[in-house]
Parts: structure tokens; sequence; C-alpha cells
């Protein structure tokens, strides 16, 4: 069976990289080569690489939808919240970067990041429900 080309973009906010900015060098190199390495292996080991990422349940409802957001350990203290984004039609996978942070703030980042993404669906759950 033929593996056909995917092209694997990878995306960073203003947030992943302000956090970066705030890393060592050492955590810095760390966090890219981590990355790099998850992107470079996606098209050929994508379970693989899905075993690597844990993704966060949800804080919030948004009508029975699965999050796509992930974190990625880079070691034992830091964490990338992220998405990956697969689009067969145009052959790709986008990683969105969101943050990297230290892993005892986390869960406060990743329902900061949860709640942003999700804003849409959340509005909507309201409105939903005052007509109920």
């Amino acid at each position: 069976m033929a593996v056909r080309n995917v092209d694997v973009l990878i995306e960073s906010t203003r947030s992943f990289e302000k956090d970066l900015g705030r890393l060592s060098e050492d955590e810095k190199a760390a966090t890219i080569k981590k990355i790099n390495d998850c992107a470079s292996l996606f098209p050929t080991k994508k379970a693989d690489i899905y075993h690597k990422l844990h993704r966060l349940a949800l804080p919030l409802d948004i009508n029975g939808y699965e999050s796509s957001l992930y974190t990625l350990r880079v070691s034992q203290k830091l964490r990338v919240i992220l998405t990956v984004d697969e689009d067969p039609i145009f052959g790709q996978v986008i990683f969105t970067l969101f943050r990297v942070v230290k892993h005892d703030d986390l869960d406060k980042a990743y329902k900061g990041v949860a709640e942003s993404l999700y804003q849409g669906l959340l509005d909507h759950n309201r409105e939903t429900a005052q007509f109920s």
C-alpha cells in the first residue's frame, strides 16, 4: 500500500510564542525538538504520535463533542497544549501550538485555551438552553 504524502504544518499562537520566550534556552530547545520530532514522524507513525499525546477531558460540556486539544510531554516539568487537525482532502495535518507551560500550571492554562477555542459552542449551548 502506498503512503500518500502528507504535509505537516505547525502553527503557533501568540500565547505559545510568549510562553516559549519565558523558557530557558535548554527548555526552549527541548520543546522545539519534541514538537519537530512529532511532526516529522506523524505521516509514517501516526498511531505512535497519538500515543504520546494526552487528550484532556473538556472542563465544560460542548454537546458531546470530543476535544481536539492534547498535551505533549516535553519533560517532567513542561507540557505543550496543542491541537492536531487532520485534513485528508488536502493531505495535510496541522499542529496548532497554543501554550507551553509548567506541569503545575497545566490545568489552568488548558481551561483557558479550551474556553477560548470552544466559546462559540458554549454560547450556542446557552442560547439553546434558554429556549428549552
